[in-house]
């Protein structure tokens, strides 16, 4: 009969790659010479590049799919200790199932997805793909979110807010040393759920409120993390946005030209704008609309703007990996957008 163990251990767990390591920007320059998603591929990198050496812009990066179980942390984190972006818009699996289940100790490990997952369902294990995640992990997580919860005051909070003191958790509990909440923590970068109940930090809260009914609880306010978003973008001025796959966060990241300008606040459209798809634009679905169509709205400018159409384990660190080693990162402003949205 099949164990837990024998597909969850120590000769399986996922690694996270690291950009530092690799110098890319050479291939990179030369599949700029190439064709298809290749000089796409290439065009991009330069465009994030740009961001970083134009001193002026802040950088958004949004995050969707299943990125931090599939070996895609440590570039998050690199981004965020080398001043590389300056907000995360992301949705709550990558930030609370992913990095914070690997804060608290927890692994993600390799599987396969010809499995019977009959069989993983007796085992209480999850699959992502080729990816496994022990369930009574993440019942650990959703407890200790609810935990977090039960110790502050009961209001309501942004996602960014309660992202922030789960940082300060970790830091206190001396956790998550290598954690994506906890470098942005202490680095003072916003990191932003819109849809934060939908996540493992959704369990917890359910449980934080059924357990206090009839008392005064700790909700999300997710027209607070709108107005946090927006106004770190009237604050910055100029912005650009690097795009991992689509959905929520890739639309609350663009409305906040819109939405300064019903504020009141003339806004320039995001200057830079590039996403890594593997979503098709003729079913008019959001994660594979174009980012000339988002110019039809007023959000993204058109002169700097990319589509790349591939597998984020395979191009991210290609361009993240460029951004990085041609160092234009380095003598950008320190923006710190949690301290100003914390005043």
């Amino acid at each position: 009969m099949a164990e837990k163990k024998d597909y969850l251990n120590s000769d399986n767990v996922v690694e996270h790659i690291d950009i530092k390591k690799y110098n890319v920007v050479g291939m990179v320059d030369d599949m700029g010479k190439m064709a298809f998603q290749a000089r796409n591929l290439s065009r991009a990198a330069k465009i994030y590049d740009m961001m970083l050496a134009d001193k002026e812009c802040a950088v958004y990066l949004t995050l969707a799919g299943s990125l931090i179980s599939a070996g895609l942390k440590q570039i998050v984190i690199d981004m965020v200790r080398n001043n590389m972006c300056d907000a995360i818009i992301s949705t709550g699996a990558n930030i609370i199932d992913q990095d914070f289940l690997e804060a608290l100790g927890f692994y993600h490990y390799q599987g396969t997805q010809f499995v019977d997952d009959n069989v993983l369902r007796d085992l209480m294990i999850d699959r992502i793909y080729d990816t496994y995640i022990d369930e009574e992990d993440l019942r650990v997580c959703d407890m200790t979110v609810a935990e977090i919860a039960n110790s502050i005051e009961p209001r309501p909070y942004s996602s960014r807010e309660f992202i922030e003191i789960m940082g300060k958790w970790l830091v206190d509990n001396n956790k998550g040393e290598n954690s994506i909440i906890r470098a942005c923590y202490e680095a003072g970068v916003p990191i932003f759920c819109p849809a934060f109940s939908d996540c493992s930090a959704g369990f917890g809260l359910v449980h934080h409120q059924y357990h206090r009914k009839g008392q005064e609880v700790v909700s999300i306010d997710s027209a607070k993390d709108f107005l946090e978003l927006t106004e770190t973008k009237i604050e910055a001025g100029q912005t650009g946005i690097f795009m991992l796959g689509g959905g929520v966060p890739k639309n609350f990241t663009q409305d906040v030209v819109v939405a300064a300008e019903v504020l009141g606040v003339e806004a320039d459209m995001h200057k830079y704008a590039i996403q890594i798809t593997v979503a098709d634009e003729r079913d008019g679905a959001l994660s594979g609309s174009t980012l000339k169509e988002a110019s039809s709205w007023g959000k993204v400018e058109t002169t700097y703007e990319q589509m790349v159409y591939g597998e984020a384990t395979i191009v991210w660190p290609l361009i993240a990996g460029y951004g990085y080693h041609k160092g234009n990162w380095k003598g950008r402003p320190n923006r710190r957008f949690n301290d100003l949205l914390n005043k």
